[in-house]
């Protein structure tokens, strides 16, 4: 079986590697199996580390550093060649288009995001051609 190779935001992030929500397991499960392939790039690898220092998180020294180790030993931090994006749809949340553009670049099967701007892309990003923009729910009703 090939593996799925996915871009994986944030938010995804935390429930997988600080909330360990029991939704998200089979996203650790399939990468540990190697059926599912998670990659970053720097610019968004730096985004995660950002995040959890908010105070909000309330997560201590060891949670930051397990939850900063988990994730650059699954993750692989890649630098894909730039594409051109004139094609590719454009995020209303700014800060959410760097993850468009890694999965354009990378040439990934699919971004896994909850945030509402990037999957308001959907329809539009499959239309072009490009990868599939879903929720952590429709991956998991297509494996």
């Amino acid at each position: 079986m090939n593996s799925i190779l996915a871009v994986l935001d944030t938010n995804v992030c935390l429930d997988l590697f600080v909330f360990r929500d029991p939704a998200i397991k089979p996203f650790h499960d399939a990468i540990k199996a190697d059926t599912f392939h998670a990659i970053t790039r720097e610019d968004c690898r730096e985004e995660w580390l950002r995040v959890l220092d908010y105070p909000k998180l309330n997560l201590d020294v060891r949670q930051k550093e397990r939850s900063k180790l988990e994730f650059d030993e699954l993750i692989q931090l890649i630098e894909p060649k730039k594409q051109d994006y004139h094609l590719l749809p454009i995020c209303s949340d700014k800060d959410d288009q760097k993850f468009m553009e890694l999965a354009f670049d990378a040439r990934a099967h699919v971004l896994i995001t909850k945030d509402k701007a990037l999957l308001k892309l959907a329809r539009k990003n499959t239309r072009n051609g490009f990868f599939r923009i879903i929720s952590p729910d429709q991956w998991k009703q297509l494996v």
